[in-house]
């Protein structure tokens, strides 16, 4: 539900190319979920924390990673994130009913990893718009060297078919 407000505001606002934004927004929606992953990692390790769990360097590595994993392929609706939980505990070794402790706050913390994700997103496409800039500004030209041609070949055209 973010998308079109994200791009508005990073072709409008912070005047990136809206070529860049209509292509790397969707696709960061799609797979770039920061606010996800550290969501799940750190509600592992809180979880562990209540159950005096000890956990090692590896396992903290490990949750890393799989809340990474984990978070790619999470759907972008809400709550989402604690169907994926489930993924990040059973590595640790830890129950999937442990879940029930995060419920209660989820909706606030929702709206956080909401806002980690759709800043990741647009700093994502302000970087991939600086970097390829010149590109950018050759396409340009050359798409309005196209489009003059054409515009002439069509009035070239049209011209043929009249009686005089």
């Amino acid at each position: 539900a973010s998308l079109p407000v994200s791009m508005s505001c990073l072709e409008e606002k912070n005047h990136v190319d809206e070529r860049v934004s209509r292509f790397v927004m969707p696709i960061g929606a799609t797979i770039n979920m920061d606010g996800t992953a550290l969501y799940e990692a750190v509600a592992a390790l809180f979880i562990a924390q209540v159950r005096d769990v000890p956990y090692s360097f590896g396992s903290i590595i490990a949750v890393s990673i799989t809340a990474t994993f984990a978070s790619i392929g999470a759907a972008g609706i809400p709550q989402a994130g604690l169907v994926t939980m489930v993924m990040v505990l059973d590595t640790v070794g830890l129950p999937a009913e442990d879940v029930t402790l995060i419920i209660a706050v989820d909706w606030l913390l929702d709206r956080f990893r909401t806002t980690v994700n759709v800043l990741g997103d647009a700093i994502g496409a302000g970087l991939v718009e600086h970097l390829s800039r010149r590109e950018l500004d050759q396409l340009g030209e050359a798409e309005t060297v196209k489009m003059r041609k054409q515009s002439v070949a069509e009035r070239t055209k049209d011209w043929s078919n009249t009686p005089l």
